[in-house]
């Protein structure tokens, strides 16, 4: 046998998992991602999206996307670099760049590719990339690809972030790169905090504003904006996948610092464009967050409302103050335990588990859309407490 091969066939974790019925991954669905879904014939309560706004099944969003399909086809068959540019491309960056405040952008095919395409570009050797400990997968891996330094602070520790700093020799690029939304934990980057570090420093500020943008700032325009802090902030990244209802991401910052990005990007160059349907639902989607500001009051009042619910049961939900809500549960195979138990229940939520976690912290990933109501979360709210006392997560 190649060692390959060796390697693969000894990897046996997941149908461990499956034997026992827990396996929580790849679960089917067949029906749109609403506040409902459809999964083998049953209907179910999403509590495991990212669709933050609900816009996924928005009737503009999707008469967007058609109208594109229709004019432009289904893809562009090429890179941004060479045959594929479209004027909706070009639109869309524009938009963007307005949206958060920047002077231009520029869309990239996935939010996991602007990470690994800018944070890599921008730095080099005997340079500095400095990140938060719980920052997301992409940023991790982006540092792994670039040649500079990585430094690594404890989580929204402002006192080890300026150790950190210390460290760097002067003279040189110091990126600090966070998450403005943590994805998992749910609570918000001391912003103000690495602006005043950034200045005493010199150091260039990025924020991953992927699970920012249509919760935080005006008009959902993301960390930055909800600080007051948009001209401090030198780099913004966003996705599309999550409240702009599509497939995609895009990096924002000034001119020179774009075009030189936009030349040097490997993730850029060597990828295909985003389809023109996925540009087309993202601008639509822009002119509805604008056009229907309740969106985001309704987000947050069924948020204040589920942390409220899910505290007053005895649950440990960490800091959270956004609509990603973690359970905590602190115990793998009760955390896979409960997940299954919800689902056959009816509803659906996502464990997370080691690796993205510590084996200390398991937690169920609950997440909040504007479409919620709030008797949607009392019915999720009574089960959590049923089945978690069942075994023995809560009391």
């Amino acid at each position: 046998m190649k060692l390959l091969r060796q390697k693969t066939s000894q990897y046996k974790e997941p149908q461990k998992v499956a034997k026992l019925g827990l396996y929580p991954f790849f679960r089917v669905i067949d029906s749109d991602q609403d506040t409902t879904v459809t999964m083998n014939g049953k209907s179910v309560l999403m509590f495991g999206s990212n669709s933050y706004l609900g816009l996924t099944t928005h009737p503009l969003v999707k008469e967007a996307a058609i109208k594109a399909t229709k004019k432009y086809g289904t893809g562009c068959a090429g890179s941004r670099f060479l045959n594929g540019t479209l004027d909706i491309h070009i639109e869309l960056e524009e938009g963007l760049a307005d949206y958060v405040g920047k002077e231009a952008s520029l869309v990239y095919s996935t939010g996991f590719q602007v990470n690994i395409g800018v944070i890599p570009t921008v730095t080099s050797r005997n340079e500095y990339i400095l990140i938060d400990e719980l920052n997301h997968a992409s940023i991790i891996e982006a540092a792994r690809l670039s040649f500079a330094k990585l430094l690594k602070f404890r989580h929204n520790n402002m006192d080890s972030l300026e150790k950190m700093l210390k460290r760097c020799r002067p003279g040189m690029i110091k990126l600090i790169v966070v998450d403005g939304v943590f994805s998992m934990d749910g609570d918000i980057a001391d912003l103000p905090g690495i602006v005043k570090l950034a200045e005493k420093y010199n150091a260039t500020i990025m924020v991953d504003d992927a699970h920012s943008i249509g919760i935080l700032g005006k008009h959902g325009a993301g960390t930055a904006s909800h600080f007051g802090l948009t001209d401090q902030v030198d780099i913004i990244m966003g996705t599309f996948s999550k409240s702009l209802a599509s497939l995609g991401g895009f990096v924002a910052s000034d001119k020179d610092t774009i075009n030189y990005i936009k030349h040097h990007s490997r993730t850029l160059i060597f990828s295909a464009s985003i389809t023109p349907a996925s540009a087309a639902a993202v601008l639509a989607t822009l002119k509805i967050m604008k056009q229907e500001p309740e969106r985001m009051d309704k987000l947050w009042e069924v948020t204040r409302y589920a942390i409220e619910g899910f505290s007053n049961l005895g649950f440990d939900i960490g800091n959270t103050v956004t609509p990603i809500i973690p359970i905590y549960i602190r115990d793998y195979m009760k955390t896979l335990q409960l997940t299954r138990m919800l689902l056959d229940e009816g509803v659906f939520v996502n464990p997370v588990v080691p690796p993205a976690v510590a084996k200390d912290d398991t937690l169920i990933r609950f997440s909040l859309m504007a479409t919620h109501s709030k008797e949607q979360i009392d019915v999720a709210l009574g089960l959590f407490e049923k089945l978690a006392k069942k075994i023995d997560v809560i009391r």
